[in-house]
C-alpha cells in the first residue's frame, strides 16, 4: 500500500507543502506561556482518577469501537458558533522528531500519545504539561486506548516493533510487554481496541517496501488480528487475513527464490460490533502473486474464537510491492495491481428502520457500504476522488447520524529537476526530486448515509500556485454537531459546517511555536491522524515528513479563548 499511511512504502513520492491556502489566522511564530517548571514537567501529581471514562473523553482511533470519528455534544463541549473563536491554547513540542504521527488520547484531563522517537507521553489535557514519560524504543504511532484493571488503570498501544504494552496510567510504569508477530518487517500501525478483558490489536508490515529490493525473497508477511488477553498480554488468538502460508513459487530474474501468497495487512483500528460480537477489519493489498481474496477487503471475525465469519473483497487481483515503481522489477507481481488498500477503519453505522451499515474508504477514491448482517453485500458505493497510488481516501472518514463525511487525497507528484523551486529531493538520491501539483487533489464530500447519494461537496480553497504545495486532504476527518474538521498536506486545518460544506474556521499550522516543554517546534504538513476535540479543546498534530511532505514536531491545542 504505497498511500499516505506511515509506512516506508506510501509516501514514497510525497512532498512538502510549502506555504499553500491562506488561513484565517496570522501565519507568525505564535508564543504560548509555559504553565510548568522544570522544562514543561508538571508541578503536582493531578487529581486521583476514579471513573477514567465517565467524563470528556476522546479514547482510541475513532471515540469509541465503532470507529465514526464523531465526538457528542457533551464530550465535545464545543458549540459549531464557537468554532470561528478558536485560539491557540498551547503547544508541545516532540523532541527528534519529523513526522507527529500519533493520535492523541484524552481520559479524565490527561493526554496520551506516542511518538516518532519511541517515547509515549502523558500530559494535562489543559496546560500541556508532562506527567510521564515512557520509552518504547521503537516509534509508537498507534493511538493508545485507556481501560480499567484491577486496582487502577493501563494504557495500551503497539509499536513499529510489532511489541504491544500495557502501562500504568498514573505513573507509565510498565506492566507487561508482548511481541505479536516475528516476521521482522511486521509492525502495529493500527490503534488496539479494548472489549472487556480482550485486547484486539491489527498486524501492519513494511514489507511491501522491502521487496524492492531484488535481492530480497519477496514475501512472507501475512496480516493478523491477535486477541490478548488485557490483564497479562497472554495471546488468546490469532488469525492471520490469508489463510494460506507463503510458498516458493518460482524465482525471480535476478535469480531470487519468489514466495506468495503475502500482504493484506490490517492498517487501522478494529471495528467492534456488540450486537453480533464481531470484530471487522479492512485489509490491504497483496504483496506477491498470487492473490487471494482476502486482500483489499472487508473481514468480520468471531470476537470469541477468532474465526473469519465472512469476507468482502472490493478490489481483487491487487498484488502489488514497490519494486512495480522502482529502478529494477525483479520483485514486482506478474498481477501488478492498482494498489487500493484500505487503510482506515470501517465505520458501523445506524440506519433506517433497524438495519446497519458497515462503511468502509479506499485509495481507489471509491466509498464502499455493506450490510454486516448478511454476509457484507453491498448497499451502495460511491466515488469521490480519482483514486490511485497516492489517491482516494488515505485514513478515514466521520459520520453523524445521517451523513458520512469523506476527505479526498489525490495527490499529484511530477518528477522535476532538483533545481525547481519547490522541489524535494527523494531520500537517499540527491538527483531525483519531486514537485506536488499544486491544482491536484484535495476536498471534502457529504454522503447520505442511507444511499450514498452525495449532500454537498466542498473544493480545497487552492494554494496561490506556490511551488510544492498540495491540496491533498489525507488525514482522518473528525466530526462534531454541526461541524466537520479536515486537516490537509498545506499544513491547514479546516473547519466545515456538517449542513452546506461552508468553511467557517481555518487556521495555518505551519509556523514555529514555543513551547510548553520548551522543544523548538513547527507545524507542517497534517497528515494520518486526524483532530480529537474533548471539553471544549481541539488537539491536532501538525508536520509529516515523509519522503517529502512538509517536516513538523507540533501538538497544538487549541480553544475559545478564557476557557
Amino acid at each position: 500500500m504505497i498511500a499516505l499511511h506511515g509506512r516506508v512504502t506510501r509516501t514514497i513520492f510525497l512532498l512538502a507543502c510549502g506555504l499553500c491556502a491562506v488561513g484565517s489566522m496570522p501565519a507568525e511564530a505564535q508564543t504560548v506561556n509555559p504553565t510548568s517548571e522544570n522544562d514543561g514537567k508538571c508541578t503536582t501529581e493531578g487529581r486521583p482518577i476514579v471513573d477514567a471514562l465517565n467524563g470528556p473523553q476522546w479514547n482510541g482511533w475513532g471515540v469509541n469501537s465503532s470507529q465514526r470519528r464523531f465526538q457528542t455534544a457533551i464530550m465535545a463541549q464545543l458549540a459549531a458558533t464557537d468554532v470561528p473563536r478558536l485560539r491557540l491554547k498551547w503547544a508541545f513540542g516532540y523532541p527528534n522528531a519529523v513526522r507527529a504521527f500519533a493520535q492523541p488520547t484524552i481520559v479524565a484531563g490527561r493526554l496520551f500519545v506516542g511518538s516518532q522517537s519511541g517515547t509515549v507521553y502523558s500530559l494535562d489535557a489543559n496546560n500541556g504539561c508532562t506527567y510521564w514519560e515512557f520509552d518504547a524504543g521503537k516509534p509508537v504511532r498507534s493511538t493508545i486506548i485507556i481501560g480499567p484493571r484491577t486496582g487502577g488503570w493501563s494504557a495500551y498501544f503497539g509499536d513499529l516493533g510489532a511489541n504491544v504494552y500495557a502501562v500504568d496510567v498514573l505513573t507509565g510504569k510498565q506492566l507487561w510487554k508482548t511481541r505479536i508477530d516475528d516476521h521482522p518487517a511486521a509492525r502495529v500501525t493500527g490503534s488496539p481496541v479494548l472489549v472487556g478483558p480482550t485486547l484486539f490489536v491489527p498486524v501492519s508490515s513494511s514489507e511491501e517496501a522491502v521487496g524492492a529490493n531484488p535481492t530480497y525473497s519477496c514475501c512472507s508477511f501475512r496480516g493478523s488480528l491477535v486477541a490478548l488477553d488485557a490483564s497479562t498480554g497472554k495471546l488468546q488468538w490469532k488469525s492471520h487475513t490469508i489463510r494460506e502460508e507463503p510458498r516458493s513459487t518460482g524465482t525471480s530474474p535476478a535469480g531470487v527464490e519468489l514466495r506468495g501468497p503475502s500482504g493484506a495487512a490490517i492498517w487501522s483500528s478494529p471495528t467492534y460490533d456488540s450486537l453480533t460480537r464481531r470484530v471487522y477489519v479492512t485489509t490491504g493489498d497483496n504483496y506477491s502473486d498470487p492473490p487471494t481474496d482476502t486482500s483489499d477487503a472487508i473481514l468480520a471475525y468471531d470476537a470469541g474464537i477468532g474465526e473469519l465469519v465472512w469476507s468482502r473483497q472490493i478490489t481483487a487481483g491487487d498484488a502489488y510491492n514497490l519494486a512495480c515503481v522502482r529502478g529494477n522489477p525483479a520483485n514486482c507481481p506478474e498481477a501488478n495491481g492498482p494498489d487500493y488498500d484500505f487503510g482506515s477503519s470501517a465505520l458501523l453505522v445506524d440506519l433506517q428502520g433497524g438495519k446497519r451499515a458497515l462503511i468502509g474508504t479506499q485509495k481507489s477514491g471509491v466509498v464502499t457500504a455493506v450490510d454486516p448482517d448478511r454476509r457484507g453485500e453491498i448497499l451502495w458505493q460511491q466515488r469521490v476522488g480519482n483514486g490511485g497510488k497516492l489517491g482516494g481516501v488515505q485514513w478515514g472518514a466521520a459520520a453523524d447520524e445521517s451523513k458520512l463525511y469523506v476527505a479526498v487525497s489525490d495527490v499529484k507528484p511530477v518528477r522535476v529537476d532538483p533545481s525547481t523551486p519547490g522541489a524535494q529531493l527523494s531520500l537517499g538520491n540527491s538527483e531525483i526530486a519531486f514537485l506536488l501539483d499544486n491544482r491536484v487533489g484535495g476536498g471534502l464530500h457529504a454522503l447520505n448515509l442511507e444511499t450514498g447519494d452525495k449532500i454537498w461537496q466542498t473544493a480545497h480553497p487552492g494554494c496561490n500556485d506556490v511551488p510544492g504545495c498540495s491540496p491533498a486532504q489525507s488525514a482522518a476527518v473528525t466530526a462534531i454537531p454541526g461541524i466537520v474538521f479536515s486537516g490537509g498536506l498545506d499544513g491547514h486545518l479546516r473547519a466545515y459546517s456538517a449542513e452546506d460544506g461552508r468553511i467557517v474556521w481555518d487556521v495555518d499550522t505551519k509556523i514555529e511555536y514555543s513551547t510548553v516543554n520548551g522543544i523548538p517546534a513547527h507545524g507542517g504538513s497534517i497528515d494520518g491522524p486526524g483532530p480529537v476535540v474533548v471539553g471544549g479543546t481541539v488537539y491536532v498534530n501538525s508536520g509529516y515528513r515523509f519522503f517529502g511532505t512538509q517536516p513538523g514536531n507540533a501538538l497544538l491545542a487549541y480553544s475559545v479563548e478564557g476557557r
